[in-house]
């Protein structure tokens, strides 16, 4: 199934897709949120009984993050080899982690922010998965176990602020410029996990295609090793990195701008697409 949070007539709620509309489960249930459903484990019983008639058509709601609140969003660097060569680093015994905030984040449709302070915002598609079930130091073997499912991700970057020291965050968290969604789908739909196909275009324009068993350090290796560290909670979202084609590696460069419109297509979930503006 793929799973959403959206708005829908001034009314934050969570739901199903079904055909071209989605089911509202948030005014048929308990739960608040997208992620307290995942947390409280129950997306196949409130899935199973949602009928065939959607009360929204997907062209009226307003997309929000596919989680709009996560305890935690991981992102991972330099995760594909085309991506390390073109950036020339990278190769390390283990992955490069940083952290989003979730105030950063924006849902399908909306407006992808290119700071004024800068004229270097760059796009990196990206597979995001979407943690359903707690755990700390996760076997890689269990790791399916605690995965609700994936969605696209893009992981909007100002690459001057990036680069003023070794520490990504500044340029990982300017307002509207970390794009995830439309929605969930989970893992039982996706079919091959090893087989989903990233592709960010720009103004139409292919820049980044890659597939996700071409990862460097691949799912059970990430959800192993973040949860090393800290304990994984619902709904904490693992951004796994992005392939080679970046705006900031290209000669000469290709930053987004005023009116360009980004997509991030992962088969088989479905396209995120977003257009820049300057604020």
């Amino acid at each position: 199934m793929k799973w959403l949070t959206y708005v829908a007539n001034g009314r934050e709620t969570f739901g199903c897709v079904i055909g071209d509309g989605v089911t509202d489960v948030g005014a048929r249930s308990d739960f608040n949120s997208l992620k307290e459903a995942i947390a409280d484990g129950v997306l196949p019983e409130l899935s199973a009984g949602i009928g065939e008639n959607p009360d929204h058509s997907l062209s009226e709601i307003i997309y929000l993050p596919t989680i709009t609140a996560p305890d935690k969003i991981l992102c991972v660097g330099l995760n594909y080899k085309d991506h390390q060569e073109e950036t020339g680093r990278g190769g390390e015994e283990n992955p490069t982690i940083f952290v989003r905030f979730a105030g950063a984040q924006i849902g399908h449709g909306a407006a992808m922010v290119r700071p004024r302070e800068s004229h270097a915002l760059d796009f990196e598609g990206e597979i995001a998965m979407i943690v359903g079930k707690p755990g700390r130091r996760i076997a890689k073997e269990s790791w399916l176990d605690h995965v609700a499912g994936f969605a696209c991700y893009n992981d909007g970057s100002v690459r001057d602020y990036q680069r003023h020291t070794s520490q990504f965050t500044p340029g990982k968290n300017f307002s509207g410029t970390g794009g995830f969604g439309p929605w969930m789908m989970t893992t039982d739909e996706v079919g091959d996990l090893d087989d989903m196909e990233i592709t960010t275009r720009l103004n139409g324009e292919v820049m980044q295609n890659a597939k996700s068993d071409q990862l460097v350090f691949g799912f059970a290796e990430l959800i192993a090793y973040c949860s090393t560290f800290t304990e994984l909670v619902a709904g904490d979202v693992i951004v796994t990195g992005t392939p080679g084609g970046v705006g900031a590696a290209r000669t000469p460069p290709v930053f987004m701008d005023e009116g360009d419109v980004i997509e991030v297509e992962v088969r088989p979930i479905g396209v995120l697409r977003n257009q820049v503006i300057v604020g």
